[in-house]
């Protein structure tokens, strides 16, 4: 594909405002645009700073629509999940998000694309780009084996959780068995209105983009039952300011290991834990017998035990605040990385070739890409969480002999953990090789592009005539 044949082509991208959403739909939109595709990025004030860094790096148009914070009893400047003061604000933030419809018309009439990438979360979308003959590309932030999951479960869900402990989920290419307690009941969150209206959008749509490589998930992508193009690892490896991430203490820090030796545990944006469970993970780390890199959620600070660092100076670092996780992973003292399983962050450790310790919590796609990695990549060891709670405080503790065993099973010597290593490296190298030229996700996009492109030059000879 040159860059001449590419920039006939004009993409609107419309991120949702969510760190695991937002983030990997600019990565996307950078890719597109370095295959010459005329590329624009909408979205609201207060995210303007979000896809700067996109701006800079690439060429990249951005179009603003204002965010109706006022109306929806939200904060000023409130325009993304990660700003929201409380949980109980959410659903004034999805009232906000419905209101966005028609200022994305208007946006959508003047700039006329020849395509558009929205988030799921956007279904009313659909009905926009229909109605002006556009296709409409849909993104969801997970893997193409959780979209499958999630498919048959609405599909046989009240006949599934009705008594059984257990459910093994029907029509996928592996035996997938998961604890009832563990996926939302019949009615239960994931059959509100919002998500209906996402599945109904989703299958009119023309496609859908994914964050994952075909090597990683080639079952699945025959399994979903629509076009799909996966397009990633999106990120790229060294995606972090570099100028920042190596005057970071943790750099530092591991530079001073010897290789594989630490793990690195990190709960994204919007992992949060009780002072209960945060001092049985400070002391199960503390008694494993292996080095870490921790980087404490909005919640750890005051609650780690007292003498916590003191005691493990040397063997554990604390990081408070940002954290340069790419490099971190990338970095060959790290040998392993402890997650909540957010579709992003598995992919992340997965590209930098390392086994997982997995750690959902509160949304069920969590819990889908858990039995990914440990179920389907066998690369994964599970702490054992038994039921999803959306409040920390309904949860039940992982108790720090439980970190204290997932630890060491993941880091530890024997024929288990290498070959879970071996697996873990040779999934590293695929999804470097995916996204270079000749890769799997570098044709995808290049096809894809090319598909958009003769159904533009299509329509144009039949208004032609």
């Amino acid at each position: 594909m040159s860059s001449k044949e590419g920039q006939s082509l004009h993409i609107l991208f419309f991120p949702f405002m969510a760190p695991g959403h937002f983030q990997p739909v600019l990565y996307m939109a950078e890719r597109f645009a370095a295959h010459g595709v005329r590329v624009s990025i909408l979205t609201t004030p207060a995210n303007v700073p979000l896809v700067q860094p996109s701006l800079d790096r690439a060429n990249i148009e951005l179009h603003n629509i204002p965010f109706p914070s006022a109306e929806v009893g939200l904060p000023e400047g409130c325009e993304n999940l990660m700003h929201l003061p409380s949980l109980g604000l959410g659903l004034n933030f999805y009232a906000a998000i419905l209101r966005l419809q028609e200022p994305f018309d208007k946006v959508l009439r003047d700039l006329l694309p020849d395509c558009v990438v929205t988030d799921a979360l956007f279904p009313w979308s659909y009905a926009s780009t229909g109605e002006l003959n556009i296709p409409r590309l849909v993104f969801h932030p997970t893997c193409l084996f959780s979209m499958c999951a999630d498919q048959s479960l609405q599909r046989h869900r009240a006949s599934l959780l009705q008594a059984a402990e257990t459910v093994v989920i029907p029509g996928l290419p592996h035996r997938i068995e998961m604890l009832t307690s563990l996926l939302s009941p019949p009615g239960g969150v994931g059959e509100h209105e919002m998500f209906k209206l996402m599945r109904e959008a989703d299958a009119k749509s023309y496609g859908t983009v994914v964050n994952s490589f075909f090597e990683l998930e080639p079952d699945y992508l025959k399994c979903l039952g629509r076009k799909a193009w996966p397009l990633g690892p999106v990120a790229p490896i060294h995606r972090d300011n570099i100028a920042n991430a190596k005057a970071h203490d943790s750099v530092e820090w591991l530079g001073r290991k010897s290789p594989g030796s630490t793990v690195y545990i990190c709960f994204g944006s919007t992992g949060s834990f009780t002072r209960a469970q945060m001092q049985e993970l400070a002391l199960g780390l503390e008694s494993s017998d292996h080095q870490f890199v921790w980087v404490l959620g909005k919640d750890g600070n005051e609650w780690i035990p007292q003498g916590f660092e003191e005691r493990v100076s040397g063997k554990g670092l604390i990081v408070r605040g940002w954290a340069p996780q790419m490099l971190i992973l990338n970095h060959p003292s790290v040998g392993g990385f402890v997650t909540h399983c957010g579709w992003n962050s598995c992919l992340e450790g997965v590209t930098a070739g390392l086994p997982l310790v997995t750690w959902p919590m509160n949304i069920e796609d969590h819990f889908y890409n858990e039995r990914m990695i440990v179920d389907v990549l066998r690369i994964g060891v599970s702490v054992g969480v038994k039921k999803l709670c959306l409040k920390p405080e309904d949860r039940n503790v992982i108790e720090a002999e439980v970190v204290k065993k997932a630890v060491d099973e993941l880091m530890g010597s024997g024929e288990a953990a290498d070959l879970r290593r071996q697996r873990a490296r040779e999934l590293g190298e695929k999804a470097r090789k995916a996204v270079e030229k000749g890769g799997s996700s570098y044709v995808n996009m290049a096809n894809l592009i090319q598909e958009l492109i003769d159904r533009k030059n299509r329509n144009s000879r039949t208004q032609a005539i």
